[in-house]
């Protein structure tokens, strides 16, 4: 069949290019950049919480790629350090879930503001819509580390114009019934109820990608 008979039977004119609807139809593409609860560390493969996000997600009927950008053992400056790497992945949109090492290493949490700051300046160059998926501090650091440390991630997407889902484990940290042997990984009940918890937050995500 002759190239502009087919264009034709597909409603474009020779020379014409595809028009919103076909556009539409193209998968947003997250890039989930993270760490090991990211990773998906101990988990089944397909089983990660980008994967079961994606598959959540397709099911609510959103055409949308989860890029899993995690690493077990990242810290924000990690992060930082292959930011650029990962944004090859040319993502419309980013979940940022990073910080939860720097508090289980009891990093200085300006060490930890300034690296996600300066995560969340470079996306903002790239007009890319963030989904800051915040972390608490370990109890056992003292209340004043946590007031610091807690406070970093609703300031940042404050100050950046991000949507906040405030605690990534909520409802799964400190639970034993949904973590793994080591107290700190979900397993994959855990990572359904992750998954749960932050949908409603991912579909605006998705949206302001879009537009």
């Amino acid at each position: 069949m002759a190239a502009g008979l087919v264009l034709l039977l597909l409603g474009l004119t020779p020379g014409a290019s595809p028009g919103p609807a076909a556009a539409e139809a193209a998968p947003v593409r997250v890039l989930a950049f993270g760490d090991s609860l990211t990773a998906g560390y101990g988990l089944p493969s397909g089983q990660s919480f980008p994967d079961r996000l994606e598959a959540a997600l397709r099911e609510a009927g959103h055409e949308v790629e989860i890029v899993n950008a995690g690493v077990s053992g990242d810290t924000t400056a990690g992060g930082l350090a292959r930011l650029d790497w990962s944004l090859a992945e040319r993502p419309d949109a980013v979940i940022l879930a990073l910080g939860a090492n720097d508090g289980l290493r009891g990093i200085d949490p300006d060490t930890t503001r300034a690296n996600l700051d300066a995560i969340l300046t470079r996306l903002g160059e790239l007009d890319l819509p963030v989904l800051v998926a915040g972390m608490y501090a370990p109890p056992n650091l003292g209340p004043e580390y946590g007031r610091r440390f807690n406070a970093i991630f609703p300031d940042l997407a404050r100050k950046h114009g991000a949507t906040l889902y405030p605690f990534l484990l909520e409802g799964v940290a400190m639970e034993p019934a949904l973590n793994q042997a080591d107290g700190i990984h979900p397993n994959q009940d855990g990572v359904a109820v992750i998954v749960e918890g932050i949908l409603p937050h991912v579909g605006p995500l998705l949206e302001a990608a879009r537009s």
